[in-house]
């Protein structure tokens, strides 16, 4: 009891918040992360303790409490993105949507990077070198989920729009891969063995190199598989199968002549969808009914990392005023990265004046690489992944209160949204 109980209870809270939110036109995973924070140690878990209602469940979560369901969602989400990567889809891209998906990544990488090591140089024991590369990383990753509700919710059309969706499918492959790189150069930092060309370059790249291998072994697999069943509910227990797998597999470490070689679950997963997606016929109805079932274990993802936020953090002002620069700075990667990026390719004006605001949201994904951080052996309970953790959380709520509002009246003013589509917002069916 004392382990479903809370989950029941976490799950009740997202529900009830979502519906909340929805009312303020706000995403869902909004109300999720302000559930997590409800039924975390400082409100519901506080009063469990004081209450001495333990025993039904009010007990504060945890990712270390339920870890495996954890790095299954986390699995999925990057499964979800790998669906992006069809070839059909990518030929229609061109090659403006990939340079600039690629580019304006980068851009924010570097910028937030750049501003991140500064502090460290000045406070050293403020924010740790490991937390502000990792954080620069972090930085990549926009949310599809909240871009995708705004194009639905107005109807938004035009060149803008056209842009913008596959540009953020590739913005998250590319900080996967990004995140895989500086994780690494990380943990090398913080290793007792000290840095070294291997450990700092060697190791992260092959890192890379090897899990998007494996995710093709699996997805090769996967597909050959598929095939042998007939039923909907058989093939959709074999992708929740080999996701699991993948996750699973991810966690193999070896040794080889001094060479630490590693997997990032994120890009096996993704790698696994892609290249499913790519030989598989009837892939589209699979992925359609693996994306409903993985609801309620996001939903439940979303909640526990709520949860996570550790408010004892922020009472240091200059962990607030870090927070508050890694938004700033993301903010204005994301936005003159695209804008030069888009104008180095020629895109239409309007593209170049407006895409970096639609790039603000940020959730899913982020959440998922600081769960990494702060879940890992190197960085677990210090205070390089308090902060990457803490940080993220923080800019979430941040950016997805903000985000979607922008993203309106950049598509508005685009003209991809009509006053027409914004009046009927409320003719819209409910979700």
């Amino acid at each position: 009891m004392e382990t479903l109980m809370p989950i029941g209870i976490a799950m009740t809270a997202g529900l009830l918040l979502s519906r909340l939110v929805k009312k303020l036109k706000l995403p869902a995973v909004t109300g999720y992360l302000i559930a997590g924070v409800l039924v975390g140690p400082y409100c519901l878990g506080a009063l469990g303790n004081v209450l001495g209602l333990n025993w039904l469940g009010f007990v504060p979560l945890s990712v270390e409490s339920y870890g495996v369901l954890c790095d299954v969602a986390l699995g999925f989400i990057a499964f979800a993105i790998g669906d992006e990567f069809r070839i059909s889809s990518l030929k229609k891209i061109g090659k403006q949507a990939t340079v600039v998906g690629i580019l304006q990544a980068i851009v924010a990488t570097v910028v937030v990077d750049a501003a991140l090591i500064g502090i460290h140089f000045l406070m050293p024991d403020k924010l740790p070198l490991e937390s502000a590369i990792i954080l620069g990383a972090v930085a990549t990753a926009t949310a599809p989920a909240a871009t995708l509700m705004v194009v639905r919710q107005y109807k938004a059309k035009g060149k803008l729009t056209d842009m913008l969706l596959p540009v953020v499918a590739i913005d998250d492959a590319v900080g996967l891969v990004v995140f895989a790189i500086s994780f690494g150069i990380a943990k090398s930092f913080a290793s007792s063995s000290g840095m070294s060309i291997v450990s700092v370059l060697v190791e992260p790249l092959l890192e890379v190199i090897c899990s998007l291998l494996l995710g093709i072994v699996l997805g090769v697999f996967f597909s050959m598989a598929e095939k042998y069943f007939k039923s909907n509910s058989k093939r959709l227990t074999l992708s929740i199968t080999f996701v699991i797998m993948a996750v699973a597999l991810s966690m193999l470490k070896f040794e080889i002549c001094g060479v630490h070689i590693g997997f990032s679950s994120l890009l096996v997963c993704m790698m696994l969808a892609t290249v499913f997606c790519n030989t598989c016929d009837f892939s589209e109805e699979i992925m359609g009914k693996t994306d409903k079932w993985t609801a309620p274990l996001f939903l439940l993802f979303f909640v526990i990392s709520g949860a996570e936020l550790q408010f004892d953090v922020f009472k240091d002002p200059v962990i607030i005023v870090i927070g508050l620069i890694y938004i700033l700075t993301r903010a204005l990667g994301k936005y003159y990265g695209a804008g030069w990026s888009a104008r180095l390719t020629k895109c239409h004006p309007a593209i170049v004046k407006y895409l970096g605001i639609t790039l603000f949201p940020q959730a899913g994904v982020a959440l998922g690489m600081s769960a990494i951080v702060a879940a890992d052996p190197v960085f677990a309970g210090t205070s390089v992944g308090i902060i990457v953790r803490n940080i993220t959380l923080f800019a979430v709520l941040i950016y997805e209160l903000v985000g979607p509002m922008l993203t309106k009246i950049a598509l508005t003013k685009a003209g991809d949204i009509t006053p027409r589509q914004v009046i009927n917002i409320g003719e819209e069916d409910d979700e």
